[in-house]
């Protein structure tokens, strides 16, 4: 069987698609699990995540979103499948909608207690930012997964060209609240 994913707006909500069953997909199914009830942002700021205020594009690659991070998650040192550092939203319509989820990890931390292995989740390999870099951060690794939208260069690449951060202003962006991510959205 050949799996092949349409371009709806939004992705079903978890446990009303059938995945590929494959690493990737269970990657995915996870991080849908564990961050359904984040596509209410209030959910997530009362969880601890904190709005960067900044949405991340690039002139070729179309977008990241705007970055909510849990600095107790960031600053852990360990890697959850069902605890992400990092919830990515795009703004739309003065919104803020769940596109995915960034995994991060210090590198000084993680390779302290893990020195022989690359950091993975669900057999999904991390990708490596060395320091100095935009972020201000120590070195660290990263995986995004795009677990609530498409994305046509795949589910753990960086960028989304369907993810934009046009008109995107961090005082006009309000919480969208879980009926806004209805099928129809």
């Amino acid at each position: 069987m050949t799996w092949r994913w349409i371009d709806p707006p939004r992705l079903p909500r978890a446990g009303t698609q059938t995945w590929p069953r494959p690493i990737a997909g269970a990657l995915v199914e996870t991080a849908r699990a564990a961050t359904e009830r984040f596509q209410n942002v209030e959910e997530a700021t009362e969880a601890g995540y904190a709005d960067a205020l900044v949405c991340v594009s690039g002139p070729e690659e179309g977008a990241m979103g705007v970055h909510f991070g849990n600095a107790t998650l960031i600053g852990d040192g360990e890697l959850d499948p069902e605890r992400p550092e990092l919830l990515v939203y795009e703004p739309k319509n003065g919104q803020l909608h769940l596109v995915a989820v960034e995994y991060l990890v210090i590198a000084a931390d993680r390779d302290a207690k893990h020195p022989t292995t690359p950091p993975s989740l669900l057999g999904q390999l991390f990708h490596y930012n060395g320091s100095p870099n935009r972020y201000g951060l120590p070195a660290f690794y990263e995986l995004h997964v795009w677990a609530w939208r498409y994305n046509p260069h795949g589910m753990f690449t960086d960028w989304n060209p369907k993810v934009s951060c046009a008109g995107y202003s961090p005082e006009a962006a309000t919480p969208a609240s879980a009926e806004a991510h209805g099928a129809g959205h």
